[in-house]
């Protein structure tokens, strides 16, 4: 799986390192990044959960 976050749709809310800090964290700009890819399979799961818990449907996950 491989998770992205578009920074164009980001609004920083912070939201995906809550759900998943093995993949997302927030970078300097403020924004989201992805960090870790492939996404591990163990935290697949929490990855989802970030992308469907994203208010701006900023992180895609596939």
């Amino acid at each position: 799986m491989i998770a992205a976050v578009d920074k164009d749709t980001c609004i920083g809310c912070g939201a995906c390192p809550e759900f998943c800090p093995e993949v997302f964290k927030m970078e300097d700009d403020g924004l989201a990044v992805a960090y870790t890819n492939p996404v591990p399979s163990e935290v697949e799961s929490a990855a989802k959960d970030a992308a469907d818990g994203c208010p701006t449907d900023a992180i895609h996950v596939e």
